[in-house]
């Protein structure tokens, strides 16, 4: 039960901040899903045809994604935007100083950019990090150019079930971050002022060998609990034996493998908003279809 009084899911974003400054120094090693979800982005990217001059890395931690950015669009200006400054000094240790690539620590949901300044959003693996979606696609439509397009790849509700099954057992405390269904994400892209949503889904499963190794990823990455409703004191070692003891299943394996569900999605820039700042789609401009695959 949560105790706490604060909202189910929500989310302390100087936790987050705090815990990617600790990851960065060794993100990139294991950083598997992250580079796994990017390489998915560039495949859908690939039919899409865009002029592209200038392109936001939201949510860039050390900057591969912008790296990859700028070497496929050798002549753009090449944003690489992040919370946390620790992953941003990083990116930019890790950069040609040569590139066409700057560093910009901000607030997603506050972009520090004019509007329809940007050609091109890249946000891989941001948005289970964003409490506040509509702002954030707020600020993606008011950023991004007429036709310009916003990418984006995410964890779905189906994502970390078995470590959220085994902390259940023990508990009711809120330890796993509650993903929003691809179909709502969709939903609050459109009522941003985006257009043209399409989403679809894949699966990876991803084994560990052992439950310490999880959660040593999950603190390397910056994953581990930010939650808000999360309990305020330690947890007990007792409680924590309970809790693995559970997640390696009643045949006790020491080896476990864990489901995610993967987001992709795009969406085009309208370039409509009205003076009191509420963006207007006409009905015919509405569309969107899903698609669901399973390795």
């Amino acid at each position: 039960m949560n105790t706490s009084g604060q909202k189910p899911g929500k989310l302390k974003p100087q936790d987050v901040t705090r815990r990617f400054d600790r990851a960065a120094v060794k993100f990139d090693a294991v950083d598997f899903v992250h580079r796994h979800a990017a390489k998915g982005l560039f495949e859908r990217m690939s039919p899409m045809l865009v002029n592209v001059e200038r392109v936001l890395d939201a949510g860039a931690a050390t900057g591969s994604g912008s790296r990859a950015l700028a070497r496929r669009f050798p002549r753009s200006r090449v944003l690489c935007l992040d919370s946390s400054a620790y992953m941003l000094k990083r990116a930019k240790k890790k950069r040609s100083r040569f590139a066409r690539i700057s560093e910009l620590r901000a607030d997603a949901t506050r972009l520090p950019l004019r509007e329809g300044s940007i050609d091109l959003v890249f946000a891989n693996m941001l948005l289970p990090w964003i409490d506040d979606l509509p702002a954030f696609f707020m600020e993606i439509n008011r950023v991004l150019r007429k036709d310009g397009l916003f990418v984006f790849s995410s964890l779905g509700p189906d994502s970390l079930g078995e470590l959220r099954q085994a902390w259940s057992t023990v508990d009711r405390g809120e330890h796993v971050n509650a993903f929003i269904d691809m179909h709502d994400v969709g939903d609050r892209i459109l009522q941003a002022g985006l257009r043209e949503p399409v989403l679809d889904v894949d699966y990876l499963s991803v084994t560990y060998r052992s439950a310490g190794a999880l959660f040593e990823d999950l603190t390397l990455t910056g994953a581990r609990n930010s939650l808000e409703g999360r309990r305020k004191s330690l947890t007990g070692k007792n409680r924590f034996g309970d809790m693995k003891r559970a997640l390696a299943g009643p045949a006790g394996d020491k080896s476990l493998v864990l489901r995610l569900e993967l987001v992709f999605g795009h969406a085009w820039g309208s370039g409509l908003r009205s003076a009191s700042g509420e963006f207007r789609l006409d009905v015919g401009d509405i569309g969107r279809r899903s698609r669901r695959r399973s390795d």
